[in-house]
């Protein structure tokens, strides 16, 4: 496997465990300072629905910590119980992000559309992944068939790089959609806006050290697939 890979996977479960904490504690902030309106996050979530016309999209209350997510087969915004229930600058930029999400499926928002096609891709690469690398440590294949289980995990890796990198634009445009229509709407006003900013910012990031830890892994298996066959 090589010790580069080792270094690697250490620099970014570093890089992503200090980009966790620094949004938990973002996060924790904000929770702790209230709308001037009193709004909850369902109550923002709702507005921000009806604002796009988008009426078969329901807002219902998740379960975990931050699994906020939007889910297009079930047309459902799904808010974690404290960004559901909570009045805060945390629970509006987070149900508002989320709702983000909404405006761009009904949109047809392109690089959505890319990256919902691609998870059963990327779904079928991880469940395969795992055997691909038992069979290369186990010497298993060698030679030519070796040779074509390396490149079929490259590409495993290739699919993970790509869909990381897609969901940047993916997530950056959600959180942007959120800003503006808090902003437009009056909803968040000055510094309650600023905070909402700051806590999709980091958020945010969390995406970016993914996309950049699959992308050099992907690097890495190429350039050493490629070195070891010149």
């Amino acid at each position: 496997m090589g010790i580069g890979y080792f270094i690697i996977i250490g620099i970014f479960t570093v890089v992503g465990m200090l980009v966790s904490g620094r949004l938990k504690a973002k996060f924790a902030h904000y929770s702790r300072i209230p709308l001037s309106n009193g709004l909850s996050g369902r109550d923002v979530a709702q507005k921000m629905l009806a604002h796009y016309g988008i009426r078969d999209v329901q807002v219902v209350e998740g379960q975990g910590f931050l699994s906020d997510h939007y889910d297009p087969t079930k047309k459902t915004v799904a808010l974690s119980p404290d960004v559901y229930n909570g009045r805060s600058i945390a629970s509006a930029a987070v149900a508002a992000h989320e709702c983000g999400h909404a405006v761009q499926h009904a949109t047809a928002y392109s690089m959505l559309t890319m990256r919902s096609r691609l998870v059963p891709v990327v779904q079928f690469s991880a469940n395969i992944q795992q055997f691909l690398f038992m069979a290369l440590i186990f010497g298993f294949g060698i030679g030519m068939g070796g040779n074509i289980l390396a490149m079929v995990l490259i590409a495993t890796f290739g699919i993970t790089a790509l869909f990381s990198l897609v969901t940047l634009p993916v997530e950056f445009d959600a959180s942007n959609r959120a800003l503006a229509w808090l902003d437009d709407s009056g909803i968040m006003p000055g510094g309650e806006h600023d905070g909402a900013k700051d806590a999709l910012w980091w958020a945010a990031m969390t995406y970016v050290v993914q996309a950049l830890s699959a992308l050099v892994m992907f690097l890495y298996f190429l350039l050493r697939f490629l070195g070891n066959n010149n």
